[in-house]
């Protein structure tokens, strides 16, 4: 039997990178995937028997509810990947706007926060719960590894994973896990735009010709996570950054 056979697993931010790897890893282990993203084009690419497209922007309670009742549909919901995420160009406090502040915790943080608490809402009433993965960075675990808002957002997503892992996983009902990657080959440096010098200075202290990770290394991360592999695993962050944090 494949890993995740019979499974039904969410995966956010699944139009490409990371998402997109750990969409197709699940659905190849045998889960039903149900990949959101705003991309509408990208997503289209990704569909087939195993992967049901959903476009939604995670910000968006109502979009983040199509998701949810697509499982409902299907009768359970066994994985919860939260993966989108945006950054916010190194800006540091003394240069961050409030509609740059707003647009990262929108994305980085409440997004997690509303799939999070349908997740732990569906789970619950199922006698076999579920489990949670959260991308987070390790700009959630040291203050210089990003910007202020991606910095702040990220550190929220980890306390996200351990509220959820210390309230609902006591009983082994709902797993919760976080992974931090460093560097990783995706488009999220798309959304990096007129970078703050100060930000990017401090960013970059720790050294150059920095290690970067290629997507389906965090999705085997993830598919570890996900699975029954990992049952005594609940509140962890595990940092996946090719070593660079360890210098």
């Amino acid at each position: 039997m494949d890993l995740l056979e019979n499974k039904v697993a969410i995966v956010t931010g699944a139009g490409s990178g990371m998402g997109k790897a750990i969409s197709q890893l699940f659905a190849s282990k045998g889960a039903t995937v149900i990949a959101s993203d705003i991309n509408e084009e990208r997503l289209s690419e990704l569909a087939t028997d195993k992967i049901i497209p959903v476009v939604a922007n995670v910000a968006d309670e109502n979009d983040v509810s199509k998701m949810f009742d697509k499982a409902k549909e299907l009768g359970h919901l066994d994985i919860l990947v939260n993966n989108a995420g945006i950054m916010d160009s190194f800006k540091t406090v003394a240069n961050l706007d409030d509609a740059t502040w707003q647009k990262i915790m929108d994305v980085d943080l409440n997004g997690p926060f509303y799939t999070t608490r349908e997740a732990v809402q569906m789970m619950q009433g199922q006698d076999q719960g579920g489990v949670i993965v959260n991308v987070a960075s390790i700009g959630g675990l040291f203050g210089g590894r990003g910007g202020c808002a991606y910095t702040v957002a990220k550190h929220g997503l980890i306390g996200l994973t351990k509220h959820v892992a210390a309230v609902y996983g006591y009983n082994g009902k709902i797993r919760a896990n976080a992974i931090a990657p460093g560097g990783v080959a995706t488009n999220i440096t798309d959304t990096i735009k007129d970078v703050d010098p100060d930000g990017v200075k401090v960013a970059m202290s720790f050294g150059e010709n920095l290690p970067i990770g290629d997507p389906d290394d965090i999705a085997q991360l993830a598919l570890f996570l996900a699975s029954d592999n990992s049952k005594f695993i609940n509140g962890a962050v595990v940092t996946a950054d090719g070593g660079l944090t360890v210098r």
